[in-house]
């Protein structure tokens, strides 16, 4: 038996130093097969010596299933897609052996690590061929790339729309200026895509096609499957294409809302011009229980104050409210996710209810903020300023060992701290927050 040694290179510098592992394996006849992952523009082939090294075009794997928060496919080529029944067909000179007539399942939604989420996601099939006959004929032709994704999951949620659809799709399609067709699956939410078409309509010159619906065989000249999500919210430059950035994301929404304010208010000696402050209101939990001293303290203070709920407002509306002002604050909710329509150099403040809700609290809003050149601050509330005080003992774990409640799982620390609790500010202390916020404006640029 003759061996066959399987050799994986990764480039670490552009000197090109190579490091190799081997494994071995004994097949008839002799075969050297070499395959190289990662490396960033060229792959190398070494003889079975491993003396001389030719560089040749890098093959990546077809679909990456690694990424921590979603998993795509990327393929050029002859791109088939028959859309009710959920499966995609490809064929390219460019497929590894090693891929061919190999098959995947992706759920083009991302937030792959939350099943709940997930459940109601579609799940498509991507098949290679290597044979026309292997695949069905192509009805409908197009010459631009397409874009698979689903708009199931938490799409409801605003934030989660920002998170998971918005900005990954930003991420995935900007670089192709508008020239790239969407492909929405789960589309029975159609108002979603009216709600977010401002934005849609500046990522893509076409109209979404609600693949599921499709019976006809599309096809496309290059393909995505799912798309691309680095973290909450927020994107890094450092691996995102052309070296996008949220700031980028927010120059879109600029356009797409055609908001006019780029910078916040700077407070000046002796200014007659108020700062705006907009107060995030909220119908059911996690609500102002004495808006009014909220209110009062505020324009003691100086402020112009609004005071809006964003579910009841039409987006683009409620939009271009957000961008006339210069400070926003509101409890920890998805609401929150509007402080991307706020002016550069605004400043953000959570305020954050019981139940150790510290860290998810910043991950969502207080470093997506800072990533957008706005201001944060943080107001963590007391028990006496939480209305659970009134359901619960104050020995109670819900107080004493939230720990314990997150132990238990999502479920219990949703079920108690977000969907019971209220909020009673303590202006006198709160006070001090909104003073910090003017200094922030005052030093603002």
């Amino acid at each position: 038996m003759a061996a066959i040694y399987l050799l994986k290179g990764i480039v670490l510098s552009s000197s090109h130093e190579v490091f190799i592992e081997f494994e071995n394996a004994f097949l008839s006849p002799v075969l050297l097969l070499l395959v190289f992952y990662e490396a960033q523009d060229s792959s190398y082939l070494f003889d079975k010596d491993v003396k001389s090294v030719k560089k040749h075009e890098l093959i990546k794997p077809v679909c990456n299933l690694k990424e921590p928060r979603s998993n795509f496919c990327e393929m050029n080529g002859d791109i088939r897609i028959h859309g009710n029944a959920s499966t995609v067909f490809f064929s390219s000179p460019q497929v590894d052996v090693l891929e061919q007539n190999k098959s995947w399942k992706i759920k083009p939604y991302a937030r792959k690590g939350d099943r709940a989420a997930m459940r109601s996601v579609s799940e498509f099939s991507v098949r290679s061929f290597a044979a026309q006959s292997d695949a069905p004929s192509c009805v409908v032709n197009h010459s631009v790339p397409a874009i698979v994704f689903s708009v199931a999951g938490y799409s409801s949620n605003i934030f989660h729309t920002f998170s998971e659809l918005l900005i990954p799709l930003f991420i995935t399609s900007r670089h192709f200026h508008g020239e790239v067709q969407f492909l929405a699956t789960d589309g029975s939410r159609s108002s979603w895509a009216s709600k977010y078409k401002p934005v849609l309509d500046k990522l893509s010159r076409y109209e979404i096609i609600n693949i599921d619906r499709e019976d006809k065989i599309h096809c496309f000249p290059s393909m995505t499957v799912g798309l691309k999500l680095h973290k909450e919210f927020r994107i890094d430059p450092l691996i995102a294409r052309n070296e996008y950035s949220i700031k980028d994301f927010r120059k879109l929404l600029w356009s797409a809302y055609s908001l006019k304010r780029a910078e916040a208010i700077r407070i000046r000696h002796r200014q007659r011009k108020k700062p705006r402050l907009l107060i995030l209101t909220r119908r059911r939990t996690r609500s102002f229980t004495n808006e009014e001293e909220i209110f009062e303290l505020a324009t003691s203070l100086g402020f112009e104050v609004i005071l809006a709920e964003p579910a009841l407002m039409d987006l683009a509306k409620f939009a271009d409210i957000v961008n006339s002002c210069d400070i926003m604050m509101g409890v920890h909710g998805a609401g929150l996710t509007n402080l991307a329509f706020l002016p550069s150099n605004a400043v953000l403040i959570q305020v954050v209810p019981l139940g150790g809700l510290q860290w998810v609290s910043r991950h969502y809003y207080a470093e997506p903020a800072m990533d957008m050149g706005i201001s944060y601050l943080e107001y963590n509330i007391e028990e006496n300023e939480s209305t659970l005080i009134e359901q619960y003992p104050r020995d109670d774990a819900v107080f004493k060992d939230p720990l314990s409640i997150q132990k238990q799982g999502w479920a219990a620390v949703k079920a108690i701290y977000f969907n019971k609790q209220n909020v009673m500010l303590n202006v006198s202390r709160f006070r001090a927050t909104l003073l910090e916020a003017l200094q922030l404006l005052h030093h603002a640029h």
